[in-house]
């Protein structure tokens, strides 16, 4: 069944109405018709079963038969990730999709190669998060991450967000298997974290200063095994854990994407 996304201020009531680049997909690519079904997502945990109603020349009108709805995920979980060069930066946020994450941080840092002025960096934000966007319909989860603008590690830090328990990937300092970090905060506050954030470092890795700042905000430092890793499957490898390890037992998050 096709799926669709429209945010959840236009998904109310019973008749959905698409335009735009969903109208267009559905008009001229899929070339849908009246009585075909169609699945709408809203990005918050709701999934309309749909019938369409009316094929116009620049809209579809959709009557909803059925509503799902899916819990968010029981930890939050947010990649703040160095921009790597190139368009690797958009199949990361697609398998951070796929993986669970809440909210996808682009970072600027040292040994990065964009440089981008206020503007560049909310032309990239929008694009990326219509990146998401289309993983979410590909993959069907019912919850769609936040893909913020590119910023500098300083700038995020300076807004004093803090998740429940920070993890960063390292080359450079004593690490530990990210397991022990969540067994020892859940011997601490007697349950699994509810937010969680990890830190995935460009090619080269983060400088000895910006390590240094990221741990000094918070952040434990793991290990990702022997090998010196992309950055992209550092982050694959890291939300895979983090999405099993705090969400994936007895509730259905990801588990609904299907391989291709």
């Amino acid at each position: 069944m096709h799926r669709f996304f429209l945010p959840p201020a236009s998904s109310r009531g019973n008749v959905l109405r698409l335009e735009g680049r969903e109208a267009h997909h559905a008009l001229h690519v899929l070339r849908l018709k009246r009585g075909d079904r169609a699945t709408i997502l809203d990005g918050a945990g709701s999934e309309f079963l749909c019938e369409v109603e009316n094929c116009a020349k620049d809209f579809v009108t959709l009557t909803v038969k059925e509503k799902k709805s899916t819990p968010a995920p029981p930890c939050a979980i947010t990649l703040l990730v160095a921009v790597p060069k190139g368009k690797i930066i958009e199949g990361i946020i697609q398998k951070a999709v796929e993986l669970g994450a809440q909210r996808i941080l682009p970072l600027l840092t040292d040994r990065v190669v964009m440089q981008l002025d206020d503007e560049g960096a909310e032309d990239r934000r929008e694009k990326w998060q219509q990146v998401a966007i289309e993983a979410v319909k590909q993959c069907g989860a019912a919850w769609l991450p936040k893909v913020d603008a590119p910023q500098a590690i300083g700038e995020y830090l300076a807004r004093g967000e803090k998740p429940e328990l920070a993890l960063v990937g390292s080359l450079q300092t004593e690490r530990r298997h990210p397991r022990e970090w969540i067994e020892a905060f859940q011997r601490q506050h007697g349950r699994r974290p509810r937010s969680a954030g990890v830190w995935i470092g460009p090619e080269g890795d983060f400088t000895p200063d910006e390590l240094k700042t990221i741990e000094q905000a918070g952040a434990k430092p793991i290990t990702l095994g022997p090998l010196t890793l992309r950055v992209e499957t550092a982050a694959i490898y890291c939300l895979s854990f983090l999405n099993y390890e705090l969400n994936a037992s007895g509730v259905t998050w990801a588990g609904n994407c299907a391989t291709k």
